[in-house]
């Protein structure tokens, strides 16, 4: 089974490894994760004008391995065999890209559980992949 693991560093997203580690290991099939770190660096734009590209690569590819070091622990702890994958862009388009690219069986986010108004005006990542994702979309709190 090959699952795409969207990581964003928050507590949802480590209880997503977590449950992904246990997944895998009552699994009968061979199952490979990848772990995939966004950023959308559209913000960053103005910051671009004034500093290197390269400063910004640098610091982005920081953040993201900093953001996926605890679930590579948890997947590592696991025996869990796993690899990483950095992207930059709009996040939902992002994660459904590789998760086509790669043919993967099933997508794992965590979810912060965010409602209200802001997300009827803006819709959350979670909400963007479950509702066009052509694989199952599997959210943990």
């Amino acid at each position: 089974m090959k699952i795409l693991l969207a990581i964003d560093g928050s507590k949802s997203s480590l209880n997503a490894a977590k449950y992904v580690a246990k997944m895998a290991k009552n699994s009968r099939s061979p199952t490979v994760v990848t772990l995939v770190n966004v950023h959308d660096d559209v913000g960053l734009g103005h910051v671009k004008q004034f500093v290197a590209k390269s400063v910004v690569d640098d610091y982005l590819r920081e953040l993201s391995e900093k953001e996926l070091k605890g679930a590579q622990k948890v997947l590592d702890v696991a025996r869990v065999k796993h690899n990483m994958a950095i992207r930059r862009g709009h996040i939902a388009d992002e994660i459904m890209a590789l998760a086509n690219k790669d043919k993967v069986d099933l997508i794992v986010m965590g979810t912060k559980g965010r409602s209200g108004f802001l997300d009827i005006l803006m819709g959350s990542v979670a909400q963007r992949i479950s509702g066009s994702a052509k694989q199952p979309v599997l959210l943990i709190k």
